[in-house]
């Protein structure tokens, strides 16, 4: 974490200097007439968003929700270690790996063959695959998510705050005109209840959940079917003698159905998933009036011979499974040529199980890939064109999880007799699924973000259109031992990875053509009045230890002269680590002989890979991109 750029200031660094006459809002302050942005639903997927456009003044954010405040408990508790990557980038991943539970195995059960009425562990995978991330999977309350989330937020330059008790009640887009052709009709939900307010926005995003008015008023609907299938889901403290009960724990019976045990942050709560009754094709949970004593029971039955003696019942919920996703992401209709202006994300655009963990997760990784994207187009960097990218990205994605987690939903409710060779259907299943459940199976496809594989032999572990791999490196100015990836922040630039290999001389040709060559990418989207590394973080990486490099030796563009002092930045020269941790270039299958370049989108995905001297290559693809 860098601070001090601009200035000593003292306190906490996490708190930005505010941008000029940008205060917080206010709890009942009027609200604007016109905005850049309107985020309707303050859940993950609008923090998300809202967080990273708060690192834009100049981007005027809105924010509403029709809740009076942010949630106290219940909802979604499971993050992926892709999400914690991208914690890591907006700056609390340390918090939450300091307050959270961490999943690092999960235990399986079944009935005992010798004693069906009976449950018996059968085994235990580890939840976290070796160098599948350096981050863990965890389980915390999505309150506390949603704080941290609102505390970036208030940090940050724009000084962004909800207005609470303001639900979207209607959005119309004027096709006739380019600023603010979005109209949102806004109602009041708090002391004024009914009332409405229109504010003009230039872009609205849809982040309301899965009764979205956001995406009924973009002609959207939700496709799919249910499972006819009730479960209810309960946060609990208290005693059992069963001997897993601080292990996630997926248990099925041999006539009561399953549970799905998840421990939660602090050592004593516990989140219990419960197989309830089956549903008739037309008839919803709701009308059979399940309560928690029902849960309870169903429990204690399933897990039998173990008693569950529950102490207080901290939040619960009934819910019946469905699966189903929108054609669309954004307001353009089908065959018709113009660029987005109304967005949907999480809920709004796709709803399935929570037992796979991935609906919170997937719904803040569908803001973090359309927030650089609007920050691009309304700083000016990018066209609005860009923006069609958003929904042909992530309604694939979508389409993946819906479709696997159809699966994983009938597999957790199949017979326990099923079996896939030696093992349990469910037990394989897990195993094969924890890419996917990890968040680290999406592969977005060849675009103009994403370049073609001619060169993915540099570098085979950094897969083109995947997220960035981290790993272990030295920061050769100060010797720190640090993961690369952390170097990355949530602030809109591109990063460019120059992994040096044998001929120092390409490189140095490299960093020089990037500084001062006009066709240069750097040279070429960076404006007068910024700094060099505004647009295009470049970084280097060589194979070297740390004795065997002299920084004074280091190209100038590594070593730039940035802010309002112009004091010069120390970050940007990695090596190898020397104590055994790992060597980025074989743990990413990086060419040692001759070193590539990595591209890697602001939201931490490979764009490219390409040879260090493949120059025009490198220009051509931003200026595809980059205005």
């Amino acid at each position: 974490m860098q601070f001090y750029k601009d200035g000593f200031r003292g306190g906490d660094p996490d708190i930005k200097a505010a941008a000029p006459n940008r205060r917080e809002r206010t709890a009942h302050a009027p609200l604007p007439d016109k905005v850049d942005v309107l985020i309707a639903g303050t859940g993950p997927a609008g923090l998300c968003l809202a967080a990273q456009l708060a690192q834009f003044p100049e981007i005027e954010t809105m924010i509403v929700e029709p809740s009076p405040c942010n949630i106290e408990k219940g909802k979604a508790d499971g993050i992926n270690t892709r999400t914690m990557e991208m914690f890591q980038a907006f700056g609390f991943a340390d918090t939450v790996k300091r307050e959270s539970y961490w999943v690092n195995q999960t235990a399986f059960w079944m009935p005992d063959p010798d004693n069906p009425a009976s449950i018996k562990r059968i085994g235990r995978v580890q939840d976290v695959a070796d160098d599948s991330s350096e981050m863990p999977h965890i389980l915390i309350n999505q309150a506390r998510l949603h704080q941290l989330f609102l505390d970036v937020m208030h940090n940050a330059p724009a000084r962004l705050a909800p207005d609470y008790n303001w639900a979207v009640k209607d959005v119309r887009v004027d096709p006739t005109t380019d600023e603010h052709p979005v109209t949102v009709t806004l109602e009041d939900t708090g002391v004024n209840w009914g009332e409405t307010k229109t504010v003009r926005a230039n872009y609205v995003v849809g982040c309301d959940g899965a009764r979205s008015n956001v995406r009924k008023a973009i002609g959207g609907a939700l496709h799919g079917d249910a499972a006819h299938q009730a479960w209810g889901v309960m946060d609990i403290l208290a005693n059992t003698d069963f001997p897993d009960i601080r292990q996630k724990c997926l248990i099925t019976s041999a006539q009561e159905g399953n549970v799905l045990i998840l421990p939660r942050e602090g050592g004593y709560l516990f989140r219990m998933y419960v197989e309830l009754d089956k549903l008739s094709p037309d008839e919803r949970v709701a009308e059979r009036a399940f309560t928690q004593e029902d849960m309870i029971a169903a429990a204690n039955r399933i897990m039998a011979p173990y008693v569950i003696d529950v102490k207080e019942v901290v939040w619960w919920s009934i819910y019946e499974i469905g699966h189903r996703m929108t054609d669309r992401f954004d307001d353009v209709p089908e065959g018709k040529d113009r660029d987005p202006r109304v967005f949907t994300a999480g809920d709004a655009c796709h709803t399935h199980s929570p037992k796979a963990g991935q609906g919170m997760n997937v719904s803040m990784q569908d803001t973090f890939n359309l927030g650089w994207k609007l920050a691009h187009v309304l700083t000016g960097r990018a066209e609005a064109r860009l923006l069609r990218s958003y929904s042909a990205e992530r309604w694939a994605e979508a389409k993946r999880l819906v479709d696997t987690d159809q699966e994983w939903a009938r597999i957790m409710s199949a017979p326990p007799s099923e079996q896939d060779g030696d093992e349990p259907l469910f037990m394989r299943q897990f195993k094969e699924n924890l890419e996917f459940t990890g968040g680290l199976a999406v592969h977005y496809a060849r675009s103009a973000l994403i370049g073609p594989p001619t060169h993915q032999d540099l570098a085979t572990g950094q897969r083109i259109g995947r997220r960035f791999h981290s790993a272990p490196v030295v920061r050769l100015a100060d010797a720190r031992e640090m993961q690369l990836g952390h170097a990355a922040r949530a602030d809109g630039r591109w990063r460019l990875y120059a992994f040096v290999g044998q001929d120092a001389g390409a490189f140095s040709r490299l960093a020089k053509w990037l500084e001062q060559d006009p066709t240069s990418p750097v040279v070429k989207h960076t404006r007068a009045d910024e700094d060099i590394d505004a647009v295009i973080d470049f970084r280097a990486v060589f194979q070297q230890t740390f004795d065997q490099l002299a920084y004074e030796d280091m190209p100038a563009l590594l070593k730039p002269c940035t802010g309002r002092l112009g004091l010069q930045d120390h970050e940007k020269v990695f090596c190898v680590d020397h104590k055994g941790q790992g060597d980025i270039f074989d743990m990413r299958g990086i060419d040692r002989a001759r070193g590539c370049m990595i591209v890697v989108r602001p939201d931490q995905y490979v764009s490219h890979v390409l040879p260090l001297d493949a120059c025009q290559d490198l220009a051509d693809f931003f200026d595809g991109i980059l205005i």
